[in-house]
């Protein structure tokens, strides 16, 4: 991801450390929290509320302030946090990847996630937000980041990213309206399929640093 905005800033010519480092620190956060990879997730949940277009706001709404909230509170005591209970940030990782690949179980098997309240707009927060959009990837992202770049740079990128992401989520209609219900059943079982092997990479990549160390 990084050597991709790399070659991204010197086609644009962007010669300006800050924009480099802006530039690159957005691009890899957005492509961590993959917003149009988890699309059909967020409409198949919101297609059994029956709710009016302002709730269907108020969720990506909470969906945006519960992510950006936890990827601030991250990057600001993110090791410390895991360094107080003992917790390396591989083992973060594996157990990121262990809850999303029950995501993508229940995804494959019954086209939606089955747990928690769907007639309430608090939807937002599990498992959209945590541990979907703010995994252990977007997490380690922020950290490296903030080590990386510094405050602002990482305070910017997340702004960028999650203006992104609301973006996309705000555009369900239309997207619905092209894929219809049975495309978007397609595509939540495809999409299930990648997130099933996004999970089985994050536990083999904690695993081999744990063994490795």
């Amino acid at each position: 991801m990084a050597g991709s905005a790399t070659a991204f800033s010197r086609t644009f010519n962007v010669s300006d450390p800050f924009t480099s480092d802006l530039l690159k620190s957005s691009l890899s956060l957005f492509v961590v929290i993959n917003p149009i990879g988890s699309i059909a997730l967020f409409i198949s949940m919101t297609a059994r509320m029956d709710l009016n277009a302002s709730e269907r706001k108020v969720v990506s709404k909470n969906i945006m302030i519960t992510t950006a909230a936890l990827l601030v509170a991250f990057g600001i005591a993110g090791t410390q946090l895991l360094s107080l209970f003992g917790i390396e940030i591989f083992s973060f990782m594996i157990t990121g990847g262990i809850l999303l690949f029950i995501i993508s179980i229940e995804l494959l098997t019954r086209g939606m996630w089955r747990y928690g309240d769907f007639t309430s707009t608090d939807i937002g927060v599990v498992p959209f937000a945590f541990p979907l959009l703010t995994g252990p990837g977007a997490i380690t992202s922020v950290i490296i980041s903030l080590q990386t770049y510094g405050w602002l740079v990482t305070l910017i990128s997340i702004a960028f990213a999650l203006l992104a992401t609301y973006t996309i989520l705000r555009s369900e209609d239309k997207i619905f309206r092209v894929l219809g219900r049975r495309g978007l059943i397609v595509i939540t079982r495809v999409l299930a399929i990648f997130l099933a092997a996004i999970a089985i990479q994050f536990v083999i990549q904690g695993s081999n640093q744990i063994l490795l160390s």
